[in-house]
């Protein structure tokens, strides 16, 4: 499967004030790392999204939950993979 671009805003927010994270977000994270073909976008979008969570860090997760939808992945397993990882 053939991936296609993934459009983040990391240019778009960062790039006057720091270009070098900007085009690290950009051209490694989303163009070298998510498009290795070890995992499928979706793998990778569930990955994240649990992380995410697991780690408390819910600031991205509307991002990365769009870009899940997009890969692939259900509203349902969303919430399952969410509610999974849910702490007390």
């Amino acid at each position: 499967m053939k991936h296609r671009k993934i459009a983040s805003k990391a240019l778009e927010t960062f790039g006057e004030i720091a270009p070098a994270f900007a085009r690290y977000s950009e051209e490694v994270l989303f163009e070298e790392v998510w498009r290795r073909e070890q995992l499928s976008l979706r793998e990778r979008s569930l990955l994240t999204v649990s992380a995410l969570v697991a780690g408390g860090l819910t600031g991205q997760l509307p991002f990365h939950i769009r870009l899940a939808r997009e890969n692939g992945l259900s509203e349902e397993e969303l919430i399952e993979a969410i509610t999974h990882l849910a702490r007390k």
